[in-house]
């Protein structure tokens, strides 16, 4: 179980302090063992977008936009060049980057 793995290591290398993770729906954030896990500490809180809302979800929009600017069709020497590269455009794209604007107005759309 990944994700349950992720919050124990994000827990030890957090000691004492609140831990506010905020997840999407998937099967796996919500399975029982990961439940019953953050049910037994204080530390960690689990907060979950809407479900069928991933619009709302600022990272899967980010990660869409990094997969298509650095990671699609991209080769690399070594693990190191793909660090280098990754943070190089995290550095630049946090330089020149503006809040999402969003153009949902609320109207559904019509046939």
């Amino acid at each position: 179980m990944n994700f349950l793995n992720f919050l124990k290591t994000l827990c030890r290398s957090n000691p004492g302090r609140e831990l506010h993770i905020i997840a999407d729906n998937l099967s796996a954030h919500k399975h029982h063992e990961v439940q019953e896990w953050v049910k037994k500490r204080r530390r960690p809180s689990l907060h979950f977008t809407p479900t069928y809302a991933s619009w709302l979800n600022q990272i899967e929009i980010w990660f869409n936009i990094f997969t298509k600017n650095v990671i699609k069709g991209g080769i690399w020497p070594s693990k190191q060049a793909l660090v280098k590269q990754i943070m190089q455009y995290i550095r630049s794209y946090n330089q020149s980057s503006a809040p999402f604007r969003w153009a949902y107005e609320g109207i559904p759309l019509s046939a």
